[in-house]
């Protein structure tokens, strides 16, 4: 066997992304908040970066303030004189240059997000004190209480047990005999049963129920009003209530309708998660990035909110460090690479308002129809046709709209949601999916409760609205997405 080494020469075509290019990638899709974040963030890391303050209207200085400062002094030659103190000032103002970029150091950071202190931040202190407080979970809260519980040891043995077997809503979800059987304690079954009466006399109310109607009726127990009428309709008509087969309740109960529909409407009120109550169940807040304003001239005006971000700059005080001889290499390439990276960052905050605009823009104009009439005008819009109008990459515009929200008159709303596919009616109009739920929204609100449509009746009445054919199992889907009940359980006696 003979190897050999030969060279090979050969062209081809390879795609890499600069640092500059992810960076702006990255900007672009950080909502206004993040944003704000990460602004905060580069702040920190930065030192030549920080935040343009606005100069504020300077007043004249007083006689008194121009004859304490003598190096002030404008340079007079008088001709009784020979001026030699004047020419020395003069010549030593270079040196007090050098000494002040040699010895001063870096000058405090103009930031709205730092406070100038004598020392080194603590970055301990500053986690600690940027940290929400943690919420009481339900699991906490229970067992706090359980605590001030007097019983028998292992009655509040096996409660502390079953307060550990309940989930997120509060319900026990495992009979008490399997748990008997599976930890193995020194209690008995009936310091089980003693113990879930108690637990379910906890805060809040119904938890340590065992299903929804053991959850429904410990509330209405506990309740200020009476709810006697409520409490015999749960007993002895579950299953009725389960099918809304109030003719039925009505028979047995010795009632008449309007009775049980009111018994209904008070139990509605009722909690059916007891347990979501308690615990932290964080909301993101929400920022509108763009605002659509109606101007009666010009039609409708787009415009950023970023009032709140900070006018950036690069620190006047580094940049002439860098074009000082005096200073080693070694710190002014380390200046260099910093305000390439604080440009770079501002470039990037500002093309991402650039391209935040057209978008949005290109958005209004297309969906004109929306803003005028409301959301049953919404038309279909492929991403792609947003793209070829303003001219950019497909995944630019996803970008663009990820995360981020409008306020128009008719409310704050995702961009990304004016995006969605659709269909057309017989007349060649195209409708959005997003426009044909709103209109079987409008028609369940409106249909006759004594008699509600079905799914093939809804279908109908879609296409007699100008929707076009839509499959009955289309209508399903979008019903059980819009948590509507089906006709029978939509029915009002």
């Amino acid at each position: 066997m003979k190897l050999s080494m030969t060279g090979q020469m050969r062209m081809e075509q390879k795609m890499k992304l600069a640092p500059r290019m992810i960076q702006s990638m990255e900007v672009l899709q950080l909502p206004f908040l993040a944003l704000q974040e990460k602004i905060e963030a580069e702040l920190n890391s930065n030192p030549v970066l920080e935040v343009a303050e606005e100069q504020s209207d300077q007043t004249e200085p007083t006689q008194a303030e121009t004859e304490d400062v003598p190096d002030d002094q404008e340079l007079v030659i008088r001709e009784d004189s020979d001026n030699i103190e004047d020419f020395q000032r003069l010549d030593s103002i270079g040196e007090d240059f050098t000494d002040t970029l040699n010895g001063a150091g870096p000058m405090p950071r103009q930031s709205s997000y730092q406070t100038i202190s004598s020392g080194d931040p603590d970055k301990k202190l500053e986690a600690i004190n940027n940290t929400a407080a943690q919420e009481q979970s339900l699991l906490d809260s229970l067992k706090e209480q359980w605590r001030m519980i007097d019983a028998d040891p292992l009655v509040k043995t096996a409660g502390e047990l079953i307060i550990d077997y309940l989930d997120e809503k509060g319900f026990l979800p495992v009979p008490l005999d399997e748990i008997h059987n599976k930890d193995r304690h020194k209690f008995g079954l009936e310091h089980l049963q003693q113990a879930i009466g108690l637990v379910q006399k906890l805060d809040p109310t119904g938890v340590g129920a065992r299903d929804l109607r053991e959850c429904l009726l410990l509330q209405m127990r506990q309740f200020p009003d009476d709810m006697s009428f409520e409490i015999r309709m749960v007993e002895q008509c579950w299953e009725h209530l389960l099918e809304n087969h109030l003719p039925k309740i009505s028979k047995k109960m010795d009632c008449s309708l309007e009775q049980v529909n009111r018994a209904i409407e008070r139990m509605s009120k009722l909690d059916t998660s007891p347990g979501l109550r308690v615990g932290h169940h964080e909301n993101h807040p929400i920022t509108a990035d763009v605002i659509v304003e109606l101007d009666e001239e010009d039609g409708y005006m787009v415009s950023l909110i970023d009032a709140r971000l900070p006018n950036l700059r690069v620190n006047d005080f580094y940049q002439k460090m860098t074009r000082n001889r005096d200073v080693d290499d070694q710190t002014r390439q380390f200046l260099q690479k910093n305000i390439h990276s604080a440009q770079w960052f501002m470039d990037a905050i500002q093309q991402r308002k650039r391209t935040l605009l057209r978008v949005t823009r290109a958005i209004v104009r297309y969906q004109k129809d929306f803003f005028d009439k409301g959301k049953l005008h919404l038309r279909p819009l492929p991403m792609a046709v947003i793209a070829d109008e303003v001219g950019v990459h497909l995944a630019t515009v996803s970008r663009a709209v990820s995360g981020k929200y409008v306020q128009c008159p008719q409310g704050i709303l995702p961009l990304r949601g004016f995006f969605s596919g659709g269909m057309e009616d017989p007349t060649g109009a195209e409708h959005s999916w997003d426009s044909v739920k709103a209109k079987l929204q409008e028609i369940v609100d409106n249909e006759d409760k004594s008699k509600p449509f079905s799914d093939d009746a809804l279908r109908k009445q879609l296409t007699e609205a100008g929707m076009g054919v839509i499959a009955r199992r289309t209508v399903a889907k979008y019903r059980k997405i819009m948590n509507i009940p089906t006709a029978r359980f939509r029915r009002k006696y």
